[in-house]
């Protein structure tokens, strides 16, 4: 047997990924288990878990691989100082000392890490660094049905490199092409996403959702895209970009951008975050995606032209941007696209261990046919249930059968209750994919704001996806494929939609938000497309499953499904989690395994245990 274990840590989105004989056993983000989203610290209970679900220690794993290699991310910033000096004093005052500290020893705090986890050999320790993007790349690969791929990787920056395009053959991954920093489209993106009052390395998609609300052919939105591509940024044939460092201060500085300059160029001053959203500032957001839109598909054209492969890899954060992969697989560039559901930085741990387990110690590449699991993390027990009704009290209903209990939470979602959904493995990425979810009725009028401003509690014009069973998928949505991790959007069919009324592109955001799109509104964006997921019976047969009781209560085989998790913070991990995060939000129903909760239950189960605690 082969032991690989992968790790993703210091930046954000830290993780690990437990790798036997080429094959994913188990993996998470250490922000489910610490509760601190996007969190950066070393792994030490995602570790745990994926060691725990093979009942293994350190000694047993053959190799321990970090995603990166942290003496060419040193030299990278040391040289950029130097290219800048006397730029960038404070920042790199206040840089030097953290990487000369803990990042620049990470072999000694990887190391010490792992001790905390327990005891271990450290002679017979085998501690491996591959290649940022190499991880990217072989996250999206190996997991990949494909013998002979392209692979385009494009994020903020890895050690030096912001893009890079490679051909995989029979298992070994050659780069062909990369883009250095300080030219970048990932940050380029991030810095829109800043002055757009959200934040950097999380708040990307909802740029992506805003720019929905922008005007394409309004004349603003026309001057902000000329002057992005006039004063910012060239864009060459090649999708390569140059970027205009006066507007720029990530390299040496302590920010984003240098917010006068921009506010000079745009005639906009930066939004703060949490104040109300102008039509400037959904134009903006429609600006900054059409630009990443032309250079990224220039990206896939080079990478075509490179390649001559017919199948296309996608990873790096920009590849979360599904909107952007719509327009690839549109081009019909490629025959066939992976893109790895995990493609930030969290899946940098199963890249790394994938690189070493093919490429260092030469393995031949292994098939594993699409739709491979993403369900990967910790899975709850009876036991862990029996548990948290013992400490917390709490009243439910237990069914002995699945399909009984499928059928019960049908009807309720049919007469519009909001269900937090809780099954099996939660899953590894971004995404809530059935297993720890929060469903409603999609054809509810009200849905959508309900669940951003009561249980969500985040911006009003963000929307919501629709879970579809795969089967029925182009009777509803003008889309030919799965797509069962949501890294893909289509528009409504057209029998579905409702005709916006023609000043729609003259109202506020607030007044668009009002207007019914289709018959589905709380999953139909304001340009009547819907980021889809695809559910299979072989991939998630429960969700399947439900979603079968639920058109035969509703007449229509959809659910909303968004994540199980209030602004700010993870996806719910444990049982405790669920109903702490059930408890405090409007949720009228939670379901844990084959255990129902009702709110106004708990709601008498609780002010019974409050009234005992004042009594005593």
């Amino acid at each position: 047997m082969s032991y690989i274990l992968g790790i993703s840590a210091f930046y954000h989105d830290s993780s690990a990924c437990l790798l036997i004989n080429g094959k994913i056993r188990a993996a998470a983000q250490e922000e489910r288990f610490t509760r601190i989203k996007n969190s950066a610290s070393f792994p030490i209970n995602a570790i745990k878990f994926c060691l725990s679900e093979e009942n293994l220690t350190i000694d047993d794993i053959d190799a321990v691989v970090f995603y990166e290699k942290p003496f060419l991310k040193f030299e990278r910033l040391l040289q950029t100082y130097y290219s800048f000096a006397p730029m960038g004093i404070a920042s790199f005052l206040k840089a030097i000392p953290i990487w000369l500290d803990e990042k620049l020893f990470l072999k000694q705090k990887i190391k010490k890490g792992l001790q905390e986890i327990g005891p271990y050999d450290k002679k017979k320790l085998k501690l491996l660094f591959s290649d940022h993007h190499l991880s990217h790349a072989a996250s999206a690969y190996y997991p990949s049905p494909f013998l002979d791929a392209a692979i385009l990787t494009i994020d903020g920056v890895g050690e030096w490199t912001t893009a890079s395009i490679f051909h995989a053959k029979e298992g070994i991954i050659n780069v062909v092409k990369e883009m250095p920093f300080p030219h970048s489209v990932g940050l380029l993106y991030s810095a829109f996403t800043y002055f757009l009052g959200f934040t950097v390395n999380s708040g990307e998609y909802k740029v992506m959702g805003l720019s929905a609300f922008g005007n394409i052919d309004d004349k603003e939105t026309k001057a902000f895209i000329e002057k992005i591509k006039q004063e910012m940024l060239s864009i060459n044939e090649d999708g390569s970009i140059w970027l205009n460092q006066s507007y720029f201060h990530y390299a040496t500085g302590l920010k984003m951008i240098r917010e006068h300059k921009w506010k000079d160029l745009f005639g906009i001053e930066r939004r703060k975050p949490e104040s109300d959203i102008s039509q400037h500032h959904c134009n903006f957001a429609c600006a900054v995606q059409q630009v990443l839109e032309e250079i990224v598909l220039k990206m896939v054209k080079e990478t075509k032209r490179l390649t001559n492969s017919e199948n296309l890899c996608l990873a790096g954060g920009v590849a979360l941007n599904c909107v952007c992969n719509t327009k690839i697989k549109q081009s019909g560039l490629f025959n066939q696209i992976y893109i790895q559901p995990a493609a930030g930085d969290c899946g940098g741990s199963v890249g790394a261990a994938m690189a070493v387990y093919h490429m260092y110690f030469c393995n031949n590449k292994i098939v594993i046919p699409e739709n491979s699991n993403i369900y990967l993390g910790p899975k709850i027990s009876e036991d862990d249930i029996l548990k948290l009704n013992r400490k917390l009290k709490t009243e439910y209903t237990r069914y002995e059968d699945f399909n009984d209990l499928s059928v019960k939470i049908a009807e309720l979602i049919s007469e519009g209750n909001v269900v937090g959904w809780f099954q099996d493995n939660m899953e590894f990425g971004p995404r809530a994919l059935g297993n720890r979810s929060i469903l409603a009725d999609p054809k509810n009028p009200n849905m959508q704001e309900l669940i951003n401003q009561k249980i969500k509690l985040r911006e009003q014009f963000r929307p919501f996806a629709p879970a579809i069973i795969q089967e029925e998928l182009q009777d509803f949505f003008e889309m030919k494929d799965p797509s069962p991790y949501m890294l893909y959007t289509s528009k409504i069919r057209s029998e579905f939609r409702v005709p916006l009324p023609e000043n729609f592109h003259e109202l506020l955001i607030n007044q668009k938000l009002k207007v019914r799109t289709s018959i589905f509104p709380a999953i139909t964006h304001v340009d009547y497309s819907s980021r889809i997921q695809t559910v299979s019976k072989k991939l998630n047969p429960k969700f399947w499953e439900l979603l079968q009781n639920i058109k035969k209560h509703t007449g229509y085989p959809i659910v909303l499904n968004t994540s199980f998790n209030v602004r700010g913070e993870p996806i719910v991990c444990s049982a405790e989690d669920a109903y702490n995060c059930f408890m405090t939000t409007d949720m009228d129903i939670l379901v844990i395994q084959n255990y129902v909760y009702f709110r106004d239950k708990q709601r008498t189960s609780l002010h019974k245990m409050n009234s005992k605690f004042k009594l005593d």
